[in-house]
């Protein structure tokens, strides 16, 4: 099966739609695949896969769509998988929920690796880091190849690692205490006006 997250609670079944990603396996591979899990991860649409499909909307004679993230978000949720099929979408394994039999890592990072072995597409900028100035420096490093990426992003997330110390940290409200986001800072540019 394969679901939106939706409201948070309920989502949409979009199993059909997803089947067509060609990146993503049908069948999980390796020999430490749990009896079942939950992989949650981002669906994406690259950068230029995106100024490709407008380009090919508008010889078609239809509308362009506003971005990549807009983009993929329709095209996931088509009611005819058969149009899901043609747009180029794109995946990422990042996080999972439930889980029947063993583990395969007690680390977030360790998972991340499991994924990878199953065969699943996994960002290559994830990085475990044992120090503030290593997180900071990763975060620089993301932050000057954002034009060179080839797809949008607007920030990184830490997390702590240890899978136990998730557990005891624990949630408020919907977010983890282990985890956080930050932001880049919002792209800037100079216009002239020339006219009113």
């Amino acid at each position: 099966k394969a679901l939106t997250r939706g409201n948070g609670v309920t989502g949409e079944d979009v199993t059909l739609n997803v089947k067509t990603i060609k990146d993503l396996p049908q069948k999980l591979t390796g020999k430490d695949v749990p009896k079942l899990i939950e992989v949650r991860g981002e669906i994406y649409m690259a950068t230029a896969d995106f100024l490709a499909l407008n380009e090919r909307q508008s010889k078609e004679g239809k509308p362009a769509f506003a971005n990549p993230r807009n983009a993929a978000a329709g095209s996931l949720r088509q009611l005819d998988p058969a149009i899901t099929k043609e747009r180029p979408l794109k995946f990422f394994a990042y996080a999972w929920g439930a889980v029947e039999g063993a583990m395969p890592s007690d680390t977030q990072s360790g998972m991340v690796k499991a994924f990878h072995a199953m065969g699943l597409p996994t960002n290559p900028l994830t990085k475990r880091c044992v120090s503030v100035a290593e997180m900071i420096a990763h975060y620089r490093l993301i932050e000057d190849k954002l034009a060179s990426l080839g797809y949008d992003i607007d920030g990184v997330v830490y997390k702590v690692d240890d899978l136990a110390l998730q557990a005891r940290l624990g949630f408020i409200s919907r977010s983890p205490r282990w985890a956080t986001a930050r932001k880049f800072p919002a792209e800037k540019a100079t216009t002239t006006l020339l006219d009113i």
